[in-house]
């Protein structure tokens, strides 16, 4: 049995004495907020994660940034003071332009279904009005649910896709129904949907019909729960299927007798813009102790059209990265290579049953060890395409404090791999000496010269109580390739240092970080962006409330708004705009 740490009643006195309040810090050199749409306050209003980013390949200063925003949701004090929940109906699917590689972001506000102005202690009831998310959800039977994925791909004009045409912005995230009990647009808990614009700049002035209709395109059932997608448009002219967009997704399905749950990798692709699609299964379905199908899908495509979807799976109970390949435009799937195995970071957490990397009550980090990927592709036209194929994830091999930063390369197309690699990223900087990575994404440059990866990472060893202070960070680091190789990794930048104890899962239980940072790149550079908690203050009364459950006497939650910082939960989205060093 898992040991439960206890808090004494001095340490939650010294913790209850502690109350700071979090300063905001000034952004370091090349470090801009994405999430500048949101206030400092209150919780829940003021939390976001799980950032997602694209660069237009055609129009390079273009840059479109995603995250889980819950801008528009509650208060905590509205109506029982001490709940701070998803208000039923409002959407959390924020997005973010940027006209200049990333150096300045807008958040834009459109017109849905709201509740920013529930700030109590009146109960909540949501209206249309003010959204800093996706438009068109509402009026659509939807609620846009975040996991925020983002790609740009060409324009399709008289059935040809080209940019000369233009650029078109796909932006898949989560869905469920507005109202499952009046109407139900869909059957099931989540889909995927797909918003699409072909015109950003009249998307970052906030008009909502630069936006067409949000697209379902998962294939339901009244027991599914599609999650974790992610979204690609092959965008390398050279490409014998340019213009395609590919969506990748875990299907959660009903439980099988209670000896399995069917969780298959699905793909949906469309040839014509993202109108319609096709959905595919692209492996097994069964999902038990010894066999589970990949989760924390990455889909990317090389400059000849060939796709490539990778995800976190088992085989006879150990964990691997797999790959599944389609040479046909997504028509047909092989594999899974099985192409290294991983060892998962963190411990369980006695309370919420899940890992953890920073301490008790800390950010669950499932998918920590999936793989994230890049392909250099040659992107807009795929000239000078060297194909290489990049995986980054956080592995646990080494044990708890000691994680490492694992990278996989493949110069011929998967059909062997380089790796697992550890990368220096302790050695990089002394401010680097203590990084335990958490989430890593890579990105490589179009023409395969420069590798860089974002992370997020502790920089403080596994904390057994809530009282002690936690850092978590962001950065992005480089490397040259040559000859397929990364040489030569130097830390370009690294963010303000932050609590994460200061963030939270919206029941207050934990802390809460998201799954998942992104990394996008040109031949010149590159935009990374990352979960942030410089302007998160950590609240003791959570501190002990959290600790407590840990107890044979656990408390009920606090008045949140009374009991803590302003500036509780106040978690951001920021990134950094860095150059190739190496030009």
């Amino acid at each position: 049995m898992a040991h439960r740490p206890v808090l004494t009643a001095a340490l939650v006195s010294v913790a209850t004495a502690l109350a700071g309040a979090a300063v905001a810090v000034a952004a370091p050199p090349g470090d801009v907020l994405v999430s500048n749409g949101s206030r400092p306050t209150p919780f829940s209003q003021n939390k976001q994660n799980e950032p997602a980013v694209a660069i237009d390949a055609a129009n390079p200063n273009v840059v479109v940034a995603g995250s889980n925003d819950e801008i528009d949701l509650e208060s905590c004090a509205a109506g029982d003071p001490s709940t701070c929940p998803f208000t039923p109906g409002v959407g959390v699917s924020g997005v973010y332009f940027s006209f200049d590689s990333g150096a300045s972001w807008t958040q834009p506000t459109y017109n849905g279904w709201t509740a920013r102005d529930c700030l109590g202690p009146a109960a909540c009831t949501p209206h249309p009005g003010p959204i800093g998310t996706l438009p068109k959800y509402y009026e659509s039977g939807l609620v846009s649910d975040g996991d925020p994925a983002v790609a740009f791909g060409p324009r399709m004009k008289n059935g040809t896709f080209s940019w000369a045409n233009g650029s078109r912005l796909y932006y898949a995230n989560l869905t469920s129904n507005f109202n499952a009990k009046r109407t139900e647009t869909f059957k099931g808990a989540e889909a995927i949907a797909v918003s699409r614009t072909d015109d950003v700049a009249a998307a970052a002035a906030g008009q909502d019909n630069a936006w067409m209709s949000p697209v379902l395109i998962s294939k339901q059932s009244a027991t599914t729960f599609s999650d974790k997608e992610q979204v690609w448009a092959d965008n390398a002219s050279s490409s014998r299927y340019f213009g395609n967009v590919y969506v990748c997704w875990a299907s959660f399905r009903s439980n099988s007798k209670g000896q399995a749950l069917p969780t298959p990798l699905n793909v949906a692709r469309s040839t014509d813009g993202g109108s319609t699609w096709t959905q595919k299964q692209v492996g097994p379905a069964t999902d038990n102790r010894n066999n589970s199908q990949p989760d924390g899908c990455t889909v990317r495509t090389d400059s000849l059209g060939n796709v490539y979807v990778f995800g976190i799976g088992t085989r006879g109970g150990a964990s691997y990265q797999m790959m599944y390949k389609s040479t046909d435009g997504g028509a047909h799937w092989a594999g899974p290579t099985l192409i290294t195995t991983v060892t998962a970071p963190g411990v369980p957490d006695p309370v919420l049953g899940r890992p953890v990397m920073d301490g008790v009550a800390g950010a669950r980090v499932d998918l920590a060890a999936g793989p994230s990927v890049d392909i250099a592709n040659g992107a807009p036209s795929g000239a000078g395409a060297t194909n290489e194929i990049v995986m980054t994830w956080s592995d646990g091999r080494a044990g708890l404090n000691n994680e490492q930063l694992m990278l996989e390369s493949s110069t011929d197309g998967g059909a062997s791999w380089v790796g697992p690699t550890a990368v220096p990223l302790r050695t990089l900087d002394k401010s680097t000496a203590t990084d335990r990575p958490v989430y890593t994404a890579p990105a490589l440059s179009p023409n395969g010269k420069d590798l860089y990866v974002t992370v997020n990472a502790f920089t403080t060893p596994y904390q057994p109580t809530t009282t002690t202070p936690r850092n978590l960070v962001g950065e992005v680091i480089h490397a040259d390739v040559a000859a397929g190789v990364p040489t030569g990794w130097k830390l370009l930048h690294r963010g303000a240092d932050g609590d994460p104890r200061g963030t939270s899962q919206n029941g207050l239980t934990a802390e809460f970080l998201g799954d998942y940072v992104y990394t996008a790149a040109t031949d010149s550079g590159a935009v990374g962006v990352w979960n942030d908690a410089r302007n998160a203050a950590d609240c003791p009364a959570i501190d002990a409330y959290r600790a407590s459950l840990y107890t044979s006497t656990p408390a009920t939650p606090p008045d949140v708004l009374a009991s803590c910082p302003a500036t509780f939960g106040n978690s951001d989205i920021f990134g950094a705009h860095v150059l190739d060093p190496t030009p």
